[in-house]
């Protein structure tokens, strides 16, 4: 049977072209049946104060850390969105007197403008924004050695190859509206994926690269962003690729309501609780991953229910 065209963007892949019934039963569960969707290699995690939340957050961050060793460099992949545990990570290594001479950060992705990776004065920059909000806050004695902040750009060869002989202790992320995890967007509906999404393990072949970002993308850009200006929104990034997202021993994605809404929350949740991978629905594929939580902050859950407004 042909599947669905999209409602949102008729020349791409997304949700809306799942079955029906995946995305009726998802907008039903529950706070209490998105929690019973963990299983083994699977958790659902929920918070109930922002400030618990970040602070979760942060101290992924400094776990990881704590584990690299001369012998045993050891780091994490970090997202821009959500950005509120990096002051927080900052201050505690400050505080702990942690020494990240041997640790290591990967950024996660970054806009492409032309055929090259946005400069940092660029006021959308992810690399940044990563280092105002954390890296330039950290005491000079305790720094991170620059070769070990690895922030993608647009000639990815460096990149992919600063995750060789490098632990990746956990993989962060947040889920944007079109449930991608880093700018692992769904991808156009042309070509050999005109009549059908790539399988699950093509698109987990996908390694760091540009991609074009998905229309629902741009436009949650803008208005998280930018004032809602999407003219003012790059229309490709660079993004780490499933390659690397396997090779992290743990994903670990956090949502505190401000990225997406109460149906994406528990339609992801869903999807990887019973083990339902569709490359239309990116995040989805991490039902195949052996180690995630998903985290939330449990007031933005809400439910789906029709209140009109």
């Amino acid at each position: 049977m042909a599947r669905k065209t999209s409602i949102l963007a008729p020349d791409w892949w997304d949700y809306t072209t799942l079955a029906d019934d995946i995305l009726d039963e998802a907008a039903h569960l529950s706070p209490e049946d998105m929690a019973a969707l963990s299983r083994e290699g699977f958790k659902v995690v929920f918070y109930d104060t922002l400030e618990e939340f970040y602070l979760a957050e942060a101290l992924e961050y400094i776990s990881a850390w704590k584990q690299a060793t001369p012998d045993n460099p050891a780091g994490i992949c970090g997202p821009i969105g959500p950005t509120e545990q990096l002051p927080l990570v900052a201050r505690l290594v400050n505080e702990m007197a942690l020494n990240l001479n041997n640790a290591h950060f990967w950024g996660m992705d970054e806009w492409v403008i032309g055929d090259k990776e946005a400069p940092i004065d660029h006021p959308l920059s992810f690399e940044k924004a990563d280092r105002e909000l954390c890296f330039d806050r950290i005491d000079a004695q305790l720094k991170m050695p620059e070769q070990n902040l690895h922030f993608p750009k647009a000639d990815v060869t460096a990149y992919i190859k600063s995750w060789e002989g490098v632990r990746c202790v956990v993989m962060q992320g947040g889920q944007g509206d079109i449930k991608h995890w880093a700018f692992n967007d769904p991808v156009k509906r042309e070509g050999k994926y005109k009549d059908a999404p790539p399988t699950p393990a093509e698109y987990r072949e996908f390694n760091t690269r540009v991609v074009n970002l998905h229309p629902v993308t741009l436009m949650q850009n803008a208005r998280t962003s930018g004032g809602g200006v999407v003219t003012g929104v790059p229309t490709r990034a660079v993004t780490v690729g499933p390659v690397q997202t396997w090779q992290a021993e743990k994903v670990s994605i956090w949502q505190a309501g401000a990225h997406d809404n109460p149906f994406g929350m528990r339609l992801t949740a869903f999807m990887v609780g019973r083990k339902i991978a569709d490359s239309s629905v990116p995040m989805s594929l991490l039902a195949e991953h052996p180690n995630v939580q998903f985290n939330y902050y449990r007031p933005a859950i809400g439910t789906c229910d029709v209140e009109m407004h």
